[in-house]
């Protein structure tokens, strides 16, 4: 039951992000990193993307475009996806599951045969061109969002709006959106706190207390007091790290993930949870003291295949928080993103702060003014 908190109401940020990777802790991912991709595109003579061959829109040759994009890598499907990242020209996404109460829906699988991360490599590989609008209606209308477990994208463009302190909103979309209409943009307002996890956002969100769940309410308290209590980038950063261990779950770990799944909407911190089978794998993974994967430019034939036994997906080992993130992105456009990994890949326990990897940079375009996406 991942979540993702975000705030616009730092003075000297202009937004500020904290996600949990809730996941089976032997999950194989890589550590985050820099990798690139190339994209064909070409621009009409207005500047905006198109992929249309008509003469009439005055269509420019195609362009070959390098994508430098920061994120970590799942290891386990062969899209090599993710779950958040961000690309030096600004494009930044963090991608929820949908928690899926009815298995057995085939119009909206627990696990599609689409990657849900190749969701958020599909904007950070995006032509740059393109705005986030046109990316929203080219997935929900073109079936960019079919075939795939259900989900929550937010998405968008991080650019500072001339002339004022705000930031380009971001779009949340989800296969549960039949068109760009029902799409909803937050962030685009100084001041404010959101919450997303597990659910369609508007359920966790409204004014209705009964459809907030537990941890979006906490996450979204914790991080307004993280913020009023001013201090230090150092102290901001340990506070919202210490708002991503919050952990109300029960003292009882050693239970079915199945028997649990009402109670991690619960907690912000997922500990590590299993049956005695789980916790046996996990055993035999710390035993084995398998070699790492780095991850860095993963070949098709690291690729581990899901046992047919296994429909969802990966499933061995325990469950749990397996990564944190923090970004954090100024008023001059400086991006700090900071993962913490919890455990490494045979499954032993990294202490706090060891598994930090810390990325800065400046995001390209920054001052660039862009068209308001909504």
């Amino acid at each position: 039951m991942c979540i993702a908190l975000f705030t616009t109401a730092h003075p000297d940020y202009a937004l500020v992000a904290i996600d949990n990777r809730d996941e089976y802790i032997l999950r194989p991912t890589s550590r985050p990193q820099w990798w690139t991709a190339e994209v064909d595109s070409h621009t009409t003579a207005n500047g905006s993307a198109n992929d249309t061959d008509d003469e009439s829109t005055k269509t420019q040759p195609k362009t070959s475009t390098k994508i430098e994009a920061l994120s970590s890598v799942d290891l386990q499907r062969p899209e090599r996806g993710t779950w958040m990242g961000i690309t030096k020209g600004g494009n930044f996404a963090v991608l929820t599951n949908y928690r899926e109460t009815d298995t057995g829906n085939a119009e909206h699988p627990v696990s599609g045969m689409r990657s849900r991360g190749g969701m958020v490599t599909a904007w950070l590989t995006a032509d740059p061109a393109e705005s986030t609008e046109e990316f929203v209606h080219r997935m929900l209308s073109d079936g960019g969002v079919k075939g795939v477990g259900g989900f929550s994208l937010v998405c968008g463009k991080l650019r500072r709006v001339a002339g004022g302190k705000n930031i380009n909103p971001l779009a949340i979309i989800s296969n549960r959106c039949d068109h760009a209409g029902q799409v909803p943009w937050i962030c685009e307002e100084r001041g404010s706190v959101y919450g997303l996890s597990n659910a369609i956002y508007l359920e966790q969100s409204g004014e209705n207390k009964e459809t907030l769940w537990p941890k979006i309410r906490d996450g979204k308290e914790l991080l307004s007091r993280a913020v009023a209590a001013g201090g230090s980038e150092e102290e901001l950063i340990a506070s919202l790290f210490k708002i991503l261990d919050t952990d109300n779950f029960p003292s009882e770990h050693t239970i079915n993930l199945e028997e649990v799944i009402p109670l991690l909407k619960n907690s912000i911190f997922i500990p590590a949870l299993g049956g005695k089978d789980h916790q046996q794998e996990m055993c035999e993974a710390q035993e084995s003291g398998s070699v790492e994967m780095k991850g860095r430019n993963p070949s098709a034939a690291e690729t581990v295949t899901p046992d047919e036994q296994q429909p969802n997906g990966f499933q061995a080992g325990l469950y749990g928080t397996q990564r944190q993130t923090v970004m954090l992105v100024d008023w001059e456009g400086n991006a700090t993103y900071i993962e913490r990994a919890l455990w490494d890949c045979s499954g032993n326990a990294i202490p706090r702060g060891q598994g930090d990897e810390t990325f800065r940079f400046r995001i390209e375009g920054w001052e660039q003014e862009d068209e308001l996406c909504n």
